[in-house]
């Protein structure tokens, strides 16, 4: 049964159950009675044994799969659940249950689970995928969700294994649109990375741009013979130089100005609320006033992930920026804003972020060096314009794919509420 065949039955009565209310023809049922655990299948192994057995077969962990090796120990339909780990110490969150389906091998920091005969395997699935299994955990020296706890968990069971079958059905539907999304999103982000090697080298030139023939050596590559090679630092508005901002911002303000830091414009998750932003007091701020952004602006993060680049949007025009952060205000006058960020995100410029980069621990960038940071110049203003409308293009279709991926975890999240406590019927 797909997705769309799902309507909502309000049938039957409700009883109180300890799990809470659930239909009158479900019931309530501790792992114990619906699965077999199959933790005789595990075997360890340690990194030299792993290294010596590369493959395409799952190794699985706690926190799924850690690596591809040439064995297996299990050719099933099986859930696995962490049994302990740093997942627990670091997150103290929901321990995670995946699913294997085929040939795989489980180390010893996974359980492996099979429901039994009248339980249906992708039902079970969902309903630990929901579960809080966190009180079940046993804490000490390391946090562990041991075998007889795990047996106590109870579930709420259809007693109908064909309405089982649906609600897993639904579920597992919506997992494929989200597994679809995500290969979608990765297919677009490879031939964006594809286009950016070819447009910001001048190796592909847009249509309408004649160029010289031929190509220049230059000290971070091969460019068109028509572009030019600035230093970052020259292309800048020169009354607002490359700088960082606030070194201690004090107590969150909620009527303060807004403070940039790096965790605020991540790469993999983009921009940050308003609501989620730093508020700086006056007083504070006011000391740090040349280090303000102008929409427009772009900004490096310089501390911990260097080098990710973005532009500052209009509602933050005015906001300062951390000591972890860059303003870099390219003047207009000299080139575009925009294309200098892909400029910088591009090959060309992750390359001279690594050559700079100094410290292990605390990885970081200093302003005098990314100002001599080299942009590949296309010698008109147009063609920059293009060349960023071009990337800009892509990067909004990524959004929207990312947008619509959320929506539909969100979806599936309020779905699986409502399926698995019987609010909704599918049979």
């Amino acid at each position: 049964m797909g997705m769309t065949t799902m309507t909502k039955k309000m049938r039957g009565r409700y009883r109180e159950a300890a799990l809470g209310p659930i239909p009158d023809d479900w019931g309530v049922s501790n792992l114990e009675k619906v699965t077999d655990c199959l933790d005789h299948l595990r075997v360890p192994l340690n990194e030299s044994q792993r290294s010596k057995r590369r493959g395409d077969i799952p190794y699985c962990g706690a926190n799924g799969v850690l690596d591809y090796i040439d064995d297996y120990v299990v050719d099933d339909d099986i859930i696995l659940i962490a049994e302990d780990g740093g997942y627990f110490d670091e997150y103290r969150t929901r321990p995670i249950a995946y699913r294997m389906r085929g040939k795989c091998w489980v180390n010893n920091h996974a359980h492996i689970l099979k429901a039994k005969r009248g339980t249906d395997q992708e039902f079970l699935f969902y309903s630990l995928v929901h579960k809080n299994l966190l009180p079940f955990i046993a804490s000490g020296t390391r946090a562990k969700l041991n075998k007889f706890e795990m047996y106590r968990v109870q579930i709420a069971i259809p007693r109908n294994e064909e309405e089982q079958a649906a609600i897993g059905d639904v579920l597992a539907d919506m997992d494929g649109l989200i597994s679809a999304l995500d290969g979608l999103i990765a297919k677009k982000h490879e031939i964006k990375t594809a286009t950016m090697q070819e447009v910001l080298t001048g190796k592909k030139r847009l249509t309408g741009w004649a160029s010289k023939p031929g190509y220049k050596q230059t000290e971070v590559g091969m460019i068109p013979r028509d572009w030019d090679l600035a230093a970052l630092g020259s292309l800048v508005d020169q009354t607002r130089n490359i700088r960082y901002g606030i070194v201690q911002p004090g107590t969150y303000d909620a009527n303060g100005r807004y403070m940039i830091r790096g965790q605020d414009y991540s790469e993999v998750n983009g921009w940050a609320r308003p609501d989620e932003l730093f508020r700086v007091r006056p007083q504070i701020e006011e000391r740090y006033r040349k280090a303000r952004v102008r929409a427009g602006d772009l900004i490096m993060t310089i501390v911990g992930y260097c080098g990710h680049v973005e532009v500052v949007p209009d509602w933050l025009d005015g906001a300062n920026i951390t000591q972890t952060t860059a303003r870099i205000a390219i003047d207009p006058a000299k080139a575009v804003s925009t294309y200098c960020k892909y400029a910088l995100q591009g090959s060309m410029g992750k390359s001279q972020v690594a050559l700079y980069l100094k410290g292990a621990a605390q990885p970081g960038l200093n302003i005098r060096d990314v100002e001599v940071f080299r942009v590949a110049l296309p010698p008109t203003r147009t063609e920059q314009e293009a060349i960023a409308a071009v990337l800009s293009g892509m990067d909004a279709e990524i959004a929207a794919l990312e947008a619509r991926r959320r929506k539909t975890v969100t979806l599936k999240e309020g779905v699986m509420q409502q399926l698995l406590t019987g609010k909704i019927r599918l049979v």
